[in-house]
């Protein structure tokens, strides 16, 4: 491999890979099937300690890093692409605290984070705006010590269970979004004037519950603005440089997954009177997703140990790192939906059919192609750094 893993890293990822196997994958179909949150699995997660992977020690974490984080995705991914979603929204919900927050906010929030004791959602998306953040429309105004939001907000995964969601706001109607009018506010669960609106019923993630926000006149205490009033822009592009390579990492994990039981199952399927993996038309096709998945496995292990390092210095992300992170969402999300397309092509009519998991994970990958930015957003981004 070319970025090699340390014995901690390896360690972590073999602890994950037999969780997954032992006590994840038995109920993925049905966390498919029912389409509610997976409480028992955020348990799994909270007993093994990987929701504190990337938190420093010093909040209860085990601060082993970016990569780390990405390993455990992946296995997740591999059976159950909406468990692997908990870890996700965890780690974008707390980004902008980590990149953010005062040491006296961190001392607040992040300890119970890092057990995984809270949960916490990231609202940016609106009716109008996802890949647009200068068509945001919740407003927050100041008045004494509180924000007043008014606003919607729509597509949040894992709103109706977090205690906390990181909200971006305009607290200045004068100024774009990128020179000062943006800000990020913490709301608590419970607070007066905000409330849980409309849930979806999605295609794919079927277990990770995605929901509308609504705030009318909801009072949060000034104190719970990260940064200073305007630095919101700079915290929101920042958090998704810092956590699109865990949304590649669950693409490849998904990848490897649909991979994994596509070379299984042509292994052992007959036809013609031999296994079909050795009809050359299909043995072309598993080797061209082999490819590709590896390929994606180390620009997304590169990318993660990039940010890695950066998480030493926060104060700026190098354009390398920002064309990296785009990099790594793009292929690896580009290549999961289409080795699970080539998944359930391999298994033939018992690919279409719920009793394999092919086409749930085929469902579940075209997720990837769209959330933290779309594969056309990472185009953008990356042409931009050239």
């Amino acid at each position: 491999m070319l970025y090699e893993l340390t014995e901690e890293q390896r360690m972590l990822q073999d602890m994950v890979r037999r969780l997954a196997r032992e006590q994840i994958a038995p109920g993925a179909a049905e966390r498919d099937r029912k389409g509610e949150f997976p409480w028992d699995m955020v348990e799994v997660f909270r007993e093994n300690g990987l929701f504190g992977c990337d938190f420093k020690e010093e909040y209860g974490g085990s601060q082993m890093g970016v990569l780390a984080y990405c390993l455990a995705v992946e296995e997740v991914a591999k059976v159950c692409a909406s468990s692997s979603v908990v870890l996700l929204v965890h780690e974008l919900g707390s980004m902008p605290m980590l990149l953010a927050a005062s040491d006296q906010q961190k001392k607040k929030w992040l300890p119970g984070l890092a057990s995984g004791e809270h949960l916490i959602a990231f609202g940016l998306t609106e009716p109008g705006a996802g890949s647009d953040a200068a068509g945001i429309r919740t407003v927050a105004i100041k008045k004494g010590d509180k924000y007043i939001i008014n606003g919607t907000k729509q597509f949040i995964s894992h709103a109706d269970v977090a205690q906390y969601v990181c909200v971006a706001c305009k607290t200045d109607a004068d100024l774009p979004p990128h020179k000062g009018g943006l800000s990020i506010i913490v709301v608590e669960k419970g607070t007066p004037g905000f409330a849980i609106g409309k849930k979806e019923d999605k295609m794919g993630i079927r277990a990770s519950t995605t929901c509308e926000l609504i705030f009318e006149d909801c009072e949060v205490p000034a104190e719970n603005i990260l940064g200073r009033e305007g630095d919101g822009f700079a915290i929101l592009m920042k958090t998704l440089d810092f956590t699109r390579p865990c949304v590649a990492a669950q693409a490849l994990g998904i990848a490897q997954g649909a991979l994994d039981y596509a070379v299984a199952y042509a292994r052992e399927r007959q036809q013609f009177g031999r296994a079909i993996i050795k009809n050359q038309g299909l043995a072309w096709m598993l080797a061209d997703m082999d490819t590709a998945v590896e390929a994606s496995r180390q620009l997304v292990y590169k990318t993660a140990a990039v940010f890695q390092e950066i998480s030493k210095d926060l104060s700026k992300v190098p354009r390398e790192a920002i064309r990296l992170s785009a990099m790594s969402k793009l292929m690896a999300a580009e290549t999961a939906m289409k080795v699970t397309t080539d998944a359930v092509q391999v298994l033939g009519g018992y690919g279409y059919v719920k009793e394999y998991p092919v086409e749930r994970m085929m469902r579940d990958a075209k997720i990837t192609q769209i959330y933290e930015g779309t594969s056309q957003v990472q185009k953008m981004v990356i042409a931009s750094c050239l």
